[in-house]
């Protein structure tokens, strides 16, 4: 029963299977890192282009949230009560 698993017709539709993921892997779906990698060589701010989005959106939450948090400190909303929270 082994020996028929192991024949070399299955061995090859295996690796048939394997070297096709590989292909879509390294051939379709590395296509926009390719073209980031060959734009490093002109423009490294543009091939990092996506970075400075994060980096952007991060920066425009994290001064949302600090404004939140002085708006509601300004009101006197937020319980600074000791009881309110365990580590004060």
């Amino acid at each position: 029963m082994g020996a028929l698993f192991l024949s070399p017709q299955n061995t090859e539709k295996m690796k048939a299977f394997f070297e096709a993921i590989a292909y879509i892997f390294q051939e379709i779906l590395f296509i926009p890192l390719d073209l980031l990698r060959e734009l490093e060589l002109t423009s490294w701010f543009l091939a990092n282009g996506i970075n400075w989005v994060f980096l952007g959106i991060g920066f425009a939450a994290t001064t949302y949230w600090i404004g939140q948090l002085k708006k509601f400190n300004d009101s006197g909303e937020e319980d600074t009560d000791s009881t309110s929270h365990s580590f004060l």
